[in-house]
């Protein structure tokens, strides 16, 4: 009985607690938390917007809104500021998380380099922290990615590296047929050609796409620099008899906010 009146407690106050401090110290209508990861060069920031209505009981899957740059650079707008500013979080009953990275984000983990481990900081620092602070489903079911750009890369390498820890994962706008380290920051990551081909779409994409299930896993909309990168992309998927959803277009301008969030979020829960 005394085990049961404490776990109760404790919800109620973890529930108050989330509930109590979701705006940061800027007014962001998001909670804030601050991690030391040995993954990572410097301090990073884990926010987190959580639904409005979070009964006692209740649990949410958790979306991961990718970054495409690092800290807080805002160049191309802010994923999470895009859920608030439609409601997603609370339309369709998610905890939405937005992590920084020290680097810029390809989602890889740097084969020397101990403080550019993308992959491993995500997996090994972020999850768990947002799993034991918040009411999470637990498992797969759980957890859904999303990014465009190079986030829209890492969503789907991620998924396609890790079937057994992600959902799914939506990406927008994103180069996924690049075949070797080196565009858009990446070569500092990846750090070796031997190492990209190990989060190379292509390549995960014949090698474990094939294995994902029936039901589709991935998904794929819109453009603005790579629809050429999308159209190669959905037609290697159907031929690999790869189950996904495709929407090609409309043409929207690379940005976080240029109104292609709503559709993906809708795809990835429907």
């Amino acid at each position: 009985m005394m085990v049961r009146i404490l776990t109760s407690l404790l919800t109620l106050l973890l529930l108050f607690a989330v509930t109590a401090s979701k705006a940061d110290d800027n007014g962001e209508p998001y909670h804030v938390n601050r991690l030391h990861s040995p993954f990572q060069a410097r301090q990073t920031q884990v926010r987190v917007l959580l639904p409005d209505d979070m009964q006692e009981g209740q649990t949410f899957r958790v979306l991961y809104v990718l970054p495409v740059e690092a800290g807080d650079e805002e160049r191309y707008g802010n994923g999470l500021r895009e859920v608030q500013r439609h409601d997603l979080h609370n339309k369709h009953e998610l905890i939405c998380v937005a992590p920084t990275f020290s680097h810029l984000p390809w989602y890889a983990d740097h084969p020397t380099d101990k403080t550019i481990r993308q992959e491993s900081y995500l997996l090994k620092d972020v999850l768990p922290l947002i799993e034991r602070t918040y009411p999470t489903v637990k498992g797969r079911e759980g957890r859904l990615l999303v990014g465009f750009s190079k986030s829209g890369c890492g969503a789907w390498s991620l998924l396609l590296r890790h079937p057994d820890v992600f959902s799914r994962a939506a990406a927008w706008d994103a180069p996924l047929m690049m075949d070797a380290p080196g565009k858009y920051g990446s070569g500092p990551i990846f750090g070796t050609a031997e190492n990209f081909e190990k989060h190379h779409i292509e390549s995960l994409l014949k090698s474990r796409g094939p294995t994902l299930g029936k039901n589709p896993r991935l998904v794929l909309t819109g453009y603005d620099a790579f629809r050429e990168h999308h159209v190669t992309t959905h037609q290697l998927m159907s031929d690999l008899d790869i189950p996904h959803v495709y929407r090609d277009g409309p043409f929207r301008k690379h940005t976080w906010h240029s109104g292609w969030l709503a559709e993906a979020i809708q795809l990835l829960t429907d």
